[in-house]
């Protein structure tokens, strides 16, 4: 897992996840302001808002990518 600065050509998403330096926590961007240059996310169920250079975003690679596959249910419901 990789980590990087926000540069003039990179933007945020809704419901990316990105790294909050002060607290050092993963959240999940709610809000990308390059306006007013900050970022609203949602850290533990609550909602922060904070300048952009205080983010960073998050890079994986394939590998784990793969590894955060969540499996969609037990599969016995299925129809055999």
């Amino acid at each position: 897992m990789e980590f990087y600065d926000f540069a003039d050509n990179i933007t945020a998403y809704p419901g990316e996840y990105l790294l909050h330096i002060p607290s050092r926590q993963i959240v999940v961007c709610g809000a990308f302001k390059l306006e007013e240059r900050k970022i609203k996310a949602l850290s533990n169920g609550v909602l922060i808002e904070d300048r952009i250079e205080n983010f960073q975003k998050i890079k994986l690679n394939k590998e784990e990518r793969r590894q955060k596959v969540v499996n969609r249910g037990c599969g016995g419901c299925k129809k055999k």
